[in-house]
C-alpha cells in the first residue's frame, strides 16, 4: 500500500472486510464502517494510523496496546461494552474489527445539542456504569471513561468502547516509565499523580463525563495540558447549573479523594434517583458541606422549617448541585419476597420502618417483629415461610375511605378458566379457577393445593429501598446461601405500569412442604413516591413451569392496585 495516499475505501482486509466511509478520527487512528463479506454484515474497523509515522519503538508500544484493547473487551461479557470480532494484520500492523453500532458518540451528541438533559444523561451514566462494573468484575479498568467513547445507538442502547488502554489485571504494563496515557482532563486526580488506578478512578471519569454531557463543557478543560492538570489535581469543577438532580451525583464522583467517592453501587442507585427525576438522598454522604444563609437552612426557603431551634447559629448544608437533608424523594423501591427455609434467615436492615395499616400484619409485628414478616414471603415449609415482607390480610382496610371496588372486566377479556376476585384488601386479578384465597400471616395467596402451586401478594406500604432491584440483591445475598440448590435464573430492572421495577426468577430444592425442585418468579415495583411497594409472586414445582410461568403473565396483564394507590 502507498503510505502517502493512506487506506482508501473499497480495500478489502483478510478477504472478508470492505472499507467503507470513515466514522470518526483522532490522533491515533481511524474508524472505518466496513462490510463484512463473509457474514454480511456491517462492522466498524480500527486503524492505528499513528503508527505509519513514528519511530520502531514507539510502534511496537502503540501494536500492542492494539492487541491489549482487543484482549481487554474480549474479556468482558456485556450488552454495554462494544464486541470485538476480530484482529487482524494488514500493513504490518493491527487492525480491530468491531461491532458497529448506529449512532453518534456522546461528544458529538453534546456538541450537536449543546448539553443533554439530566435524565437522559443519568439514564445514560447508568448503562456505562453498568458495563464499568462488568469491566471491574473481569479484571479490567477502562482508563479511558470519556464522551468519545460512550455511543449511543439509535435504538437508545448506550455501549463502551476504546479500551485500548485499559488495565488489565494479570497484564504488565505497557506504558513507558513516566508516561501519562488518557484525555488529560477525564483523569482521575489520582492518575495525574501517578498513583495507581481503581475502579473509583473510572467512576471519576464517568462524573466528569456526566458533567461534560449536561454542561456541554469539559470541568477542567483549561488552555493547556500542564493547567488542564493542574485543575485536576487541586480546582473544584464549576458548579453543574443544568444538572438538575444529577448535579449531587456529579459531585459525589468528582471527589479528589478515591476513597470519599461513592461505591458502583451506590451510584447506581443514585443514578437512578436522578433519571427518575429525584434528588439522590445518598449523595449527602458523599457531597461536601457548606454553611448556608439563615434564610436557607430547616428545609423551608425562609428558614421557617418546623425543626429550625429560635436563635439557632449555624446549619451545615449542600455545595450546589448536592441533595439537602428535605430532598428525600427516591426512586421506587421493591419488597421482594425470597424463598427461604426459616424466618430467622432473614433480617430487615436496622431502623426499618413498617407503618402497616394492616391490621393481621400489624399484629404479626408485635407478636414476631418485623424480622418475621420479612421472612414470610416465598417461605417454604410450614410454619417456616421466609423472605418476605409485611402485606394485606384478612380484616384489612380494603382501600381509602370512599372508594369501590373496582368493576369486573367483561368475561370475553378474561382466560378461558380464570375469573377476576375482588380482594378484601383492595386489589383486584384474575385467577384460574379452583384457586382460593389463604391469609398465611399477613401473607394473602391464592392456591388450588395449599400452597404447592400459589400466587402471593405482599404490599410494603413504606419501604426502605431506593429501587426493587437494590431490595432484590438484597434479599438475594441473605437467602442464596440458606436455600438448598438456590440458583438464579434471572434479575433485572424494569418498568410495570410505567413504575420503575424489577423482575427476578430463580429455582432451588424444597426440603420441607412440597418438597422437590421449585421454581419462583416475582415482579416488584413501586406503587407511588414513597411507596407502598408491591410484590406479585408465583412459585410452583419445576415440573411443568411453562404452564405456571404463563399463569404468572395473565395474573400481571390483569393486576389492579387499590384505587387509592394507583
Amino acid at each position: 500500500m502507498d503510505r502517502s495516499q493512506g487506506t482508501e475505501a473499497g480495500l478489502v482486509l483478510a478477504g472478508r472486510y470492505r472499507l467503507g466511509d470513515v466514522l470518526g478520527r483522532g490522533g491515533m487512528g481511524k474508524v472505518w464502517r466496513a462490510h463484512d463479506e463473509v457474514l454480511h454484515r456491517t462492522v466498524a474497523v480500527k486503524e492505528l494510523t499513528a503508527g505509519l509515522y513514528v519511530a520502531e519503538a514507539d510502534r511496537l508500544v502503540l501494536h500492542a496496546r492494539t492487541q491489549k484493547e482487543a484482549r481487554a473487551a474480549a474479556r468482558i461479557t456485556h450488552p454495554g461494552v462494544v464486541t470485538v470480532h476480530d484482529v487482524i494484520e494488514y500493513d504490518n500492523r493491527p487492525w480491530i474489527v468491531m461491532q458497529y453500532v448506529d449512532g453518534p458518540s456522546l461528544a458529538d451528541e453534546a456538541k450537536e445539542s449543546g448539553e443533554v438533559a439530566p435524565r437522559e444523561a443519568a439514564r445514560i451514566g447508568l448503562h456505562v456504569l453498568s458495563a464499568l462494573r462488568a469491566a471491574h468484575g473481569a479484571g479490567v479498568l477502562h482508563r479511558d471513561v470519556k464522551p468519545g467513547n460512550v455511543l449511543l445507538a439509535r435504538d437508545g442502547q448506550v455501549l463502551l468502547t476504546d479500551f485500548g488502554i485499559a488495565a488489565i489485571e494479570g497484564d504488565s504494563t505497557i506504558t513507558r516509565t513516566g508516561e501519562l496515557v488518557g484525555s488529560i482532563d477525564y483523569l482521575a486526580p489520582e492518575r495525574v499523580r501517578g498513583g495507581d488506578p481503581g475502579p473509583a478512578s473510572d467512576l471519576w471519569s464517568l462524573g466528569a463525563t456526566l458533567y461534560t454531557a449536561v454542561e456541554g463543557t469539559s470541568p477542567f478543560r483549561r488552555t493547556s495540558p500542564i493547567s488542564t492538570m493542574q485543575a485536576v489535581v487541586t480546582e473544584e469543577p464549576p458548579a453543574p447549573v443544568n444538572a438538575g438532580p444529577l448535579g449531587a451525583v456529579i459531585t459525589a464522583l468528582l471527589r479528589k479523594d478515591p476513597a470519599e467517592r461513592p461505591t458502583a453501587a451506590q451510584t447506581e442507585q443514585m443514578l437512578l434517583d436522578a433519571m427518575e427525576g429525584r434528588e439522590p438522598r445518598a449523595a449527602q454522604a458523599h457531597v461536601p458541606t457548606q454553611r448556608l444563609p439563615e434564610d436557607a437552612r430547616y428545609g423551608y426557603r425562609d428558614g421557617s422549617g418546623p425543626d429550625a431551634p429560635a436563635g439557632s447559629d449555624g446549619a451545615t448544608a449542600r455545595l450546589p448541585g448536592a441533595t439537602t437533608a428535605s430532598a428525600a424523594a427516591h426512586t421506587p423501591d421493591h419488597a421482594a419476597p425470597v424463598p427461604g427455609p426459616s424466618s430467622s434467615a432473614v433480617t430487615r436492615r436496622a431502623g426499618s420502618r413498617w407503618r402497616t395499616v394492616l391490621v393481621v400484619v400489624v399484629t404479626a409485628a408485635v407478636l414476631g417483629g418485623a424480622a418475621g414478616l420479612l421472612a414470610m414471603k416465598y417461605g417454604e415449609g410450614s410454619g417456616t415461610p421466609a423472605g418476605g415482607r409485611g402485606g394485606p390480610a384478612a380484616g384489612s382496610t380494603p382501600s381509602a375511605p370512599g372508594t369501590t371496588p373496582e368493576p369486573t372486566k367483561p368475561a370475553s377479556e378474561i382466560p378461558d378458566g380464570w375469573h377476576r376476585v375482588e380482594d378484601p384488601a383492595g386489589f383486584s386479578l384474575v385467577v384460574p379457577e379452583g384457586w382460593e384465597r389463604q391469609v398465611n400471616e399477613g401473607q394473602i395467596d391464592y392456591t388450588p393445593d395449599n400452597g404447592a402451586h400459589r400466587i402471593r401478594i405482599s404490599v410494603d406500604p413504606d419501604p426502605d429501598f431506593d429501587h426493587p432491584y437494590l431490595h432484590m440483591e438484597n434479599m438475594e445475598e441473605q437467602l442464596s446461601t440458606r436455600l438448598p440448590g438456590y440458583q438464579r435464573i434471572g434479575m433485572e430492572k424494569n418498568t410495570f405500569r410505567d413504575r420503575p421495577g424489577a423482575l427476578w426468577e430463580f429455582t432451588w430444592n424444597e426440603t420441607k412442604d412440597h418438597p422437590g425442585p421449585r421454581h419462583g418468579i416475582d415482579q416488584m415495583y413501586y406503587g407511588g413516591t414513597g411507596g407502598p411497594e408491591y410484590a406479585l409472586y408465583l412459585t410452583a414445582p419445576q415440573e411443568g413451569w411453562e404452564a405456571s410461568r404463563e399463569k404468572f403473565d395473565i395474573m400481571l396483564r390483569s393486576w389492579r392496585a387499590p384505587k387509592a394507590q394507583q
